[in-house]
């Protein structure tokens, strides 16, 4: 097992007790590096006391590591986009209700590696269904429970394409064309929903990564606590 990471001069994290019963999903294109500040994240939140529960999606649960497998199947091709998104909210309905749920009434910070705003960067609006009807399945797929706060790795998509391991699943293998709606897709979402999303430059060096990642953070919580006590302009 890997030592917990210590970001240099991460500065005050006191904030971060208030994350508490909050649900945060990192998010963006392959190759954003997001798998590595959401470790880093989870690291820094435990070391402040918070209980952290981590998941993933596709999977998180033993039905959704089953269905993560068909998903990522290179052999899987001639899988359709409604079948491709439709599989994605089973494993979602069941990590929510079997997992996500349960710990944020406990209390902990749910930390979660993609959610529904992955289904609607990939299936929406990189394979074309309509937006609607992913936020139509995604309600009834969590029982209309939504994150609280979506983090955005944004990257630029040849630098993004160049991350990835030459060992592609069948999901990175969609081409370039493709990745660059993906990236399009999560912009919009931003801009969509931009009180309970932050974006984060992810093109940078990983602990330049890491300091825009905890200010964004910092920041929507400071709004969400001015919001609560009546005192956001």
């Amino acid at each position: 097992m890997s030592a917990p990471y210590i970001a240099p001069t991460v500065g005050d994290t006191a904030w971060m007790s208030s994350l508490g019963g909050c649900f945060v999903v990192f998010d963006g294109p392959d190759g954003s590096g997001k798998s590595t500040q959401f470790r880093r994240f989870a690291d820094i939140a435990r070391a402040t006391g918070l209980e952290v529960v981590e998941v993933r999606e596709p999977g998180g649960t033993a039905i959704g590591e089953k269905v993560r497998a068909i998903l990522l199947d290179p052999a899987n091709a001639e899988m359709t986009t409604r079948s491709e998104m439709l599989l994605y909210m089973a494993s979602r309905a069941q990590l929510y209700e079997q997992r996500i749920a349960p710990a944020i009434a406990s209390g902990a910070l749910v930390l979660a590696d993609r959610f529904v705003s992955s289904t609607l960067a990939y299936q929406g609006t990189a394979g074309g269904i309509d937006e609607e009807e992913i936020l139509a399945v995604g309600k009834v797929a969590t029982g209309n429970h939504w994150p609280d706060l979506t983090v955005v790795f944004d990257v630029d998509t040849d630098v993004a394409m160049k991350r990835l391991s030459p060992l592609l699943d069948r999901m990175e293998q969609k081409g370039m064309d493709f990745h660059a709606r993906v990236r399009s897709g999560y912009l919009a979402q931003a801009i969509r929903w931009a009180h309970r999303y932050a974006v984060v430059n992810a093109s940078v060096a990983p602990d330049a990564v890491t300091h825009g990642l905890l200010d964004a953070v910092a920041t929507w919580t400071a709004q969400r606590l001015a919001t609560r006590s009546g005192t956001h302009k």
